[in-house]
């Protein structure tokens, strides 16, 4: 029996086939074209409030509280989690349960952050007074600038958008990507105003792979010790293969009597000595070493040991003192492990 697919099956099947794919991907195309114009819509509508909001915070000398419900409960927790992480003391309080006791951790000294689309929410709406009489500063977040909750903000935060991206125009969407995006703005305004750094950013991210880049040290990733292997100017080129082979790293440094730096004997410079036939058991390392090679200090950070062993296409570095001491040694595996890479 013949089971091949008939010409003109085979093309209402193709034909079917590029259609099921375009359609989600216009459908995609749509969404995206719909949120990116609700970005630029939020831009022209930034005004001197935004600015307001930021002194506001920086002023408050408790912390920022940042509430919502439903699908802006869960960005306004992702503001407070970036503002936390960037230097601006901040936790979360979920709208509704805020009126059931969570209300207790608001102070008169915070600053506290309520994101409403339509500025109409009954659980905010019910703690607003609440939050007034203690004194906290409230900053409205919403899409609706003559919304009961925008009025009786101190700061107004516009993050209204045209339409959603939701067919039924009914889903959060385009709405939530504006009110994420504007506290996105927020959290990197205040950033530059504390002069928020990149030493500060790895305190409260030292489980993390931006921890590790940021907090480890050369010190902390190098060997030291009868680990890094080492040979005088005047040994043999052999002797020097020797202690290269039982370092296991690709290379020995040179050193002099002070134990002070003056070449690397790599992996690379054996290569090249046997290709051009030299005697290993009588030329003394010194006429096959690389003079003057590249060394990191043990207080640099890994990553810039990282940065220096790929712009100079190096797989290992030497570690000196401030004397040009040896003070140990690590190649790319090192780094790999330490998990710095």
């Amino acid at each position: 029996m013949n089971s091949a697919i008939p010409v003109a099956d085979s093309t209402i099947h193709e034909t079917s086939l590029r259609q099921s794919i375009a359609e989600p991907l216009a459908v995609a195309r749509q969404v995206l074209d719909i949120e990116a114009r609700a970005l630029q819509h939020l831009m022209t509508r930034l005004d001197a409030g935004f600015a307001t909001a930021v002194e506001k915070v920086l002023a408050c000398r408790g912390r920022v509280v940042v509430s919502g419900l439903g699908k802006t409960g869960h960005i306004a927790r992702k503001i407070a989690s970036t503002l936390a992480s960037t230097g601006t003391p901040a936790f979360f309080v979920h709208a509704a349960e805020a009126g059931h006791g969570d209300l207790g951790m608001v102070t008169r000294d915070d600053v506290f952050i309520a994101l409403s689309n339509s500025g109409e929410s009954s659980e905010l709406m019910a703690i607003v007074p609440v939050i007034k009489r203690q004194g906290a500063t409230l900053i409205a977040m919403t899409g609706n600038p003559a919304s009961s909750l925008a009025l009786q903000a101190d700061v107004h935060l516009y993050a209204g958008v045209e339409m959603e991206a939701c067919p039924l125009n009914l889903a959060p969407t385009a709405s939530t990507t504006a009110a994420l995006a504007l506290g996105d703005a927020l959290a990197v305004a205040l950033m530059r105003a504390r002069g928020f750094t990149s030493d500060e950013f790895a305190l409260s991210h030292p489980g993390g792979t931006l921890g590790r880049r940021l907090l480890t040290l050369v010190r902390d990733v190098m060997r030291t010790g009868d680990a890094v292997p080492a040979v005088k100017a005047s040994v043999r080129a052999m002797d020097a293969m020797r202690e290269m082979s039982r370092g296991m790293m690709g290379m020995t440094a040179v050193v002099n009597d002070e134990r002070r730096v003056i070449a690397i004997f790599t992996d690379g410079d054996l290569r090249r000595a046997i290709e051009k036939g030299v005697d290993l058991r009588q030329t003394p390392v010194e006429q096959v070493m690389t003079r003057d090679p590249r060394t990191i200090v043990p207080d640099h950070l890994a990553v810039e040991a990282v940065q220096l062993m790929e712009r100079n296409k190096i797989n290992q570095l030497l570690v000196v003192d401030a004397e040009g001491v040896l003070a140990g040694a690590l190649n790319m595996h090192d780094l790999f492990r330490a998990k710095v890479v």
